[in-house]
């Protein structure tokens, strides 16, 4: 059996949750990240929805390569579904990746890709919506703006940076430091 790899571009970089052998920058093409689904378990609710990111058509995305031992694949796999498949608002595929190793290399990864049919599939949304998705989401994995605010400050310790998803995080900081203030 060859060797198998998980592809992490939101929480699954900084919180992984399975064990791994090695962890490597990767490139997925033909895909990008996107804040394009409600979360209604992780970041919100049904009530009070969130946004996550998700992997939609098109571009390209820099994330991390997760190598796996051969002898955790059947439990990484079982992980990842129970935290990924809440919803099923993912599609489970294998995709090739480009990994930066010492040799840079293609190899086949296990990715979650939004299913652009589920009813969470939030699409392109206004910058002015996101932030009020982003403020209002708390879930079971915490609240919203620390998932955007992690997901920032990750990307950034990779060299990569996306200036939307910075955006959004500083109009919901300063958002949130309105409100706090408006509240006292």
């Amino acid at each position: 059996m060859q060797d198998f790899w998980v592809f992490g571009y939101g929480s699954l970089m900084w919180r992984p949750g399975f064990p791994y052998v090695k962890r490597l920058s990767a490139h997925l093409y033909g895909m990008h990240r996107s804040l394009c689904i409600y979360s209604t378990v992780h970041r919100g609710t049904p009530q009070k929805p969130g946004l996550v990111l998700g992997l939609d058509r098109g571009g390209s995305c820099r994330g991390i390569a997760y190598q796996v031992a051969l002898e955790n694949i059947e439990e990484t796999i079982s992980y990842l579904r129970a935290r990924e498949q809440v919803t099923k608002v993912y599609h489970e595929v294998t995709r090739p990746i480009r990994i930066h190793d010492k040799i840079d290399r293609v190899v086949p990864a296990l990715i979650y890709i939004v299913d652009r049919n589920h009813a969470q599939y939030a699409g392109r949304l206004s910058p002015e919506a996101q932030v009020d998705f982003v403020r209002q989401g708390i879930g079971i994995s915490g609240k919203n703006p620390e998932y955007v605010h992690s997901s920032v400050e990750h990307l950034k310790e990779m060299g990569v940076r996306d200036r939307p998803l910075e955006k959004l995080n500083s109009l919901v900081k300063s958002k949130t430091d309105i409100g706090e203030k408006d509240c006292g």
